[in-house]
């Protein structure tokens, strides 16, 4: 089975499917630390050897700093993120925070530093920019990507001179926003998208297939709490069910699962150059059938059925606003 890759930049081939940590953050299990390395050598060997991790995501760095030194040279790449609290993002604060980020990885440079501001009033978010730029030319990050940015901002930043390889944002079967602003501008500019919340945590599957509508009590992880409210807001439980049923038709056709043809539909889209994947290391896996994925080939008879569900639905670019306003 062969992984399908992606040339993200300039020296930077990535997994077009990544394994997200934020599992590793708390919310999704307990994680332990000797088990979830095995599980990362195991996802290794299998071709998955990018990963998507956070200065803010617990000891996710700390695990990708001892996941390589356990493999020692074997290739893999590491994107992380720099998830500050807003305020004066002087050269000395934004420094720091990007050593702390190298020590933890055990790393001289980080492959993708990817950035997320929660305050657009707060224009800081440029002069942690200029700074990261600085610090690319010193070779202590690769390339500078962004995470839940809007359009606008974008567009700023583009305008500025800033080089910005990628945008990571949710995007999904329910979640089209992209697509109304973004994919434009960022083909205009060579900037790739990086999506999150294709599963919507997991509810993309044969288990919520004609099941009642769960409790929130029955929403064992922060995943699944975040994503019913995305469902709920979209159309609610009973269209949702329409689409899962949709999806399940097109799943046995082309003798795959829900998740794959969720993950297959968003990796036809233009701007995306990869669908994160959330890993619950050493709790539950899903790296066979992710696989899977990569023979997957939707015809346009698939889309215009997933088009018909998804017409009767709310958009939710006018609900919500463009990408990543759902956190502002």
């Amino acid at each position: 089975m062969s992984i399908e890759k992606t040339v993200l930049a300039d020296d930077l081939e990535i997994c077009r499917i990544l394994n997200g940590m934020w599992q590793v953050a708390g919310g999704h299990g307990q994680i332990e630390t000797d088990s979830a390395i095995a599980d990362m050598e195991k996802y290794q060997s299998g071709g998955f050897t990018t990963w998507d991790l956070a200065d803010i995501y617990g000891p996710a760095e700390s695990l990708i700093g001892e996941f390589k030194r356990k493999i020692g040279h074997e290739k893999f790449q590491a994107l992380t993120k720099f998830v500050p609290n807003p305020g004066p993002m002087s050269n000395s604060i934004v420094t720091h925070y990007i050593e702390q980020s190298l020590q933890k990885m055990d790393t001289d440079c980080i492959d993708l530093l990817q950035f997320h501001w929660w305050d657009y009033n707060d224009t800081s978010y440029l002069d942690a920019l200029n700074v990261l730029s600085k610090l690319q030319s010193e070779n202590k990050i690769k390339h500078v990507g962004l995470t839940n940015f809007d359009t606008e901002r974008v567009k700023i930043m583009k305008e500025q001179g800033y080089e910005i390889v990628s945008n990571q944002v949710q995007y999904s079967i329910l979640d089209q926003r992209p697509d109304n602003l973004m994919a434009s501008l960022f083909a205009k500019h060579g900037i790739k998208i990086l999506s999150y919340g294709t599963l919507l945590g997991g509810f993309f599957s044969e288990k919520y297939l004609e099941v009642d509508e769960p409790h929130r009590g029955d929403l064992v992880t922060s995943s699944l709490q975040k994503y019913k409210n995305m469902i709920d807001v979209w159309g609610g439980w009973q269209l949702f069910q329409e689409l899962l049923s949709a999806l399940n038709e097109i799943a046995k056709k082309h003798n795959c699962s829900i998740a794959n043809v969720a993950t297959r539909f968003v990796l036809d889209k233009p701007q995306v150059a990869g669908v994160i994947i959330g890993a619950r290391l050493g709790i539950a896996e899903h790296r066979d059938d992710n696989a899977k994925v990569f023979n997957v080939k939707l015809d346009q008879q698939d889309i215009s059925l997933i088009s018909s569900i998804s017409a009767k639905a709310n958009d939710l670019f006018e609900v919500i606003g463009d990408c990543g306003e759902e956190y502002r």
